[in-house]
This record gives C-alpha cells, structure tokens and sequence, in this order.
C-alpha cells in the first residue's frame, strides 16, 4: 500500500516526467516533457496552404544528442521524429547543415528550418545507412527529421512553417 501511494505521490508532484505521459501531438505541457533518456519532448506544427499537421517530437539540443539523433532508431512514432534546435547546438548564427544517415536504418524525411523557421529544403525518403552527406543548401536555425515519406504523405512543402515548444 505504501508503494502505491509513494508512486501516486510521486506521479503528482512531477507531470510530464514519465515516459509514457507525453501523449499525442499539440496535447498535454508545451514546454515538453523528458523521456527515458532524459531528452525532451515537444509539440510541433507544421502549417501551410495544404493545412496544419501535428506531430510530437524529441529534440536533441546538445552536441551529443545532435550527433546521435535518431541512429540505431526503428521505433519512430508515425507522427514523431526529432528536432535538432538550435542548430548548431551551441546557438550560434544559423549554419549550413550536412546529415547522413550512418547507423540509420529507417527511411528518414529531413527538413531543414530557416530562421523564419519556414522550411528551406526537404530530403525525402533518405537512403538507411548512407554516409553520402545530404546539405540544407542554405544557412538554417534546425533540422526536423521525420518518418520517410511522410512529409510527401502529408502535403509539407517547402516554404511551410514550423512551430514548437520552447
């Protein structure tokens, strides 16, 4: 009985803290909550001429988590997948940014963010595994990686904005 209060208790004092409480996409603390491995998680929204879509999503804010991102993942949410803010991590000018995929298995949509965080360039359906090196083109702010093919599945173009949680 002690133990289950302790736990009731505990699960009070600390929301969002828990890995299984960061519930869907634009629900629950827009701040974000932390996961099992300590990375937070937030709300996203990407709006443009073809509507809105919601996503939840990690954001790798360090240098480490940035240079681990989403590799050995196969686990990724349908509408899930991981931001990279600021970018670069130490939040420093916007930056040309290059990915790959090393250690990558899953197909990956990777959209790079503009200061006016509008989209600046998507790679679509990235290639698992690749170390062939894939450039925004232009100078951006973050990166949103998403389940390959998504962004094609739901209308994202270039030129839409993205919004999170700070």
């Amino acid at each position: 009985m002690f133990r289950i209060l302790a736990v009731a208790m505990i699960a009070l004092l600390a929301p969002g803290c828990s890995p299984g409480s960061a519930g869907a996409a634009g629900e629950g603390n827009a701040a974000g909550a932390v996961d099992a491995d300590g990375v937070r998680q937030v709300a996203l929204t990407i709006a443009g001429p073809k509507g809105a879509h919601g996503f939840r999503v990690e954001v790798a804010a360090t240098a480490a988590q940035q240079e681990r991102g989403l590799m050995f993942r196969t686990d990724i949410p349908k509408d899930g997948g991981m931001l990279f803010a600021p970018y670069p991590p130490d939040g420093g000018a916007p930056k040309i940014a290059n990915f790959w995929m090393k250690n990558t298995p899953s197909s990956l949509d990777i959209l790079f963010i503009r200061p006016d965080h509008t989209i600046a360039r998507i790679a679509e359906n990235t290639v698992p595994f690749s170390e062939t090196p894939i450039p925004s083109g232009e100078p951006v702010v973050a990166v949103l990686e998403l389940n390959g093919g998504r962004a094609g599945e739901l209308g994202i173009d270039e030129g839409d904005k993205v919004t999170w949680g700070r």
